[in-house]
């Protein structure tokens, strides 16, 4: 199995039934939380557990999701902040050059064009306004960047690295 990747985090319990608001972290929620999939809870205290899901449904920017293994509201409360993982090898492959899965882009090199290293991605942001690359500086600096191709023209996911081109000001 490949390592696990986030798609998820239990934000809060909701209602009396045991229901999860689940803060997504995947570009296929559809997927990653369709019924009878399962995924891997990460509790706040390092125990692992598998979860599986029964019911999944839009609500306020988050989604609203049912598991097997949590049938009340006391075990929903104990999982607030769980982190929920998921192999990405069950991710269908994407046929568009232009397109990537979130976690294909952790850890690449971000560099200028002119091959200065910047930093490594750590994440994609998801926002109203669209999408950021949230890019690790070295010294432990967070910078955001606009995930536009006016501003990261070229993404080589096989080659390890992403090129900006940072309007002034953007990185420093």
């Amino acid at each position: 199995m490949n390592a696990l990747v986030l798609v998820g985090r239990v934000a809060k319990a909701h209602g009396i039934t045991g229901e999860l608001a689940i803060e997504l972290h995947t570009d296929s929620p559809e997927q990653r939380f369709a019924l009878g999939e399962s995924v891997t809870a990460q509790l706040r205290d390092g125990s692992k557990r598998t979860l599986t899901i029964t019911a999944a449904r839009p609500h306020a920017g988050r989604l609203l999701v049912r598991f097997e293994e949590v049938p009340d509201r006391n075990t929903a409360e104990d999982m607030r902040g769980a982190l929920l993982l998921a192999d990405p090898s069950t991710l269908a492959p994407i046929d568009d050059p232009d397109e990537f899965y979130d976690y294909e882009l952790a850890g690449l090199s971000a560099v200028l064009l002119d091959g200065t290293e910047v930093g490594k991605v750590k994440e994609i942001a998801h926002g109203l306004g669209g999408e950021l690359l949230v890019i690790n500086r070295p010294g432990g600096e967070e910078v955001l960047v606009p995930f536009v191709r006016q501003i990261v023209p070229e993404v080589d996911v096989k080659g390890g690295r992403v090129v900006l081109d940072p309007p002034e000001g953007l990185i420093e």
